[in-house]
């Protein structure tokens, strides 16, 4: 059984960093791709970043240059490392597995003075 948990979320503000955590089990994140995107109050939710089994990373053009995914194989957890955060980039950020097209539960991040 697929389970995603984010965790890692909270307040922080303009121009600060956070560290998201996406534990996985049921599956093994080093052979599966994996992705983050984000939900703000009202609108949909939108692509954030990819990693695939072969360590290639993609990035939305809001996010790149400050926000970078990795994984640790040894823990089963994929992470978002968000740097130089902006107002607008507040939202509930969910992981997905993409190939059993499983979500977490999302983590709330809110960027604000």
């Amino acid at each position: 059984q697929v389970q995603l948990v984010e965790s890692g979320g909270g307040l922080v503000g303009p121009g600060g960093s956070l560290r998201l955590s996406c534990a996985a089990s049921g599956f093994v994140v080093s052979v599966s791709t994996m992705a983050w995107y984000r939900q703000a109050p009202g609108k949909q939710r939108d692509y954030v970043a990819t990693i695939t089994s072969d360590g290639y990373t993609n990035y939305a053009d809001s996010v790149k240059g400050r926000f970078t995914i990795s994984r640790d194989n040894t823990k089963n957890t994929v992470y978002l490392q968000m740097n130089s955060l902006k107002p607008e980039d507040t939202a509930v950020y969910y992981c997905s597995h993409l190939r059993s097209g499983s979500w977490g539960q999302g983590t709330q991040v809110t960027v604000s003075s």
